[in-house]
């Protein structure tokens, strides 16, 4: 997987491409770490990535946990088979999906 981070002033744009799983979601999970201190709006785009598992959704929803927090994220660009897994896990509940 790799990952693109853009920042703009407050607002940070990461950019996903590959799969997203439970070998990737670590890497995923230490860039947020180290990206998200003075962030108030992070957008992540999903145009280029092809999956995601559990190990992956469970990124999203630490970083949805901590951005309620501090701000906001917008999910962008999510193909229809991402959609689908979120929408059968419950996340486009969670999520903001644009």
């Amino acid at each position: 997987m790799t990952i693109t981070k853009d920042k703009n002033a407050d607002e940070l744009t990461i950019s996903l491409e590959g799969r997203l799983d439970t070998t990737t979601a670590p890497q995923l999970e230490e860039e947020l770490t180290a990206s998200l201190d003075d962030v108030k709006k992070l957008v992540f785009d999903f145009s280029k990535l092809e999956y995601i598992s559990s190990a992956g959704l469970r990124v999203l929803l630490a970083g949805q946990k901590r951005m309620n927090k501090q701000g906001s994220m917008v999910v962008k660009n999510v193909a229809d088979e991402i959609k689908e897994i979120f929408e059968v896990t419950g996340f486009t509940e969670i999520l903001n999906i644009e």
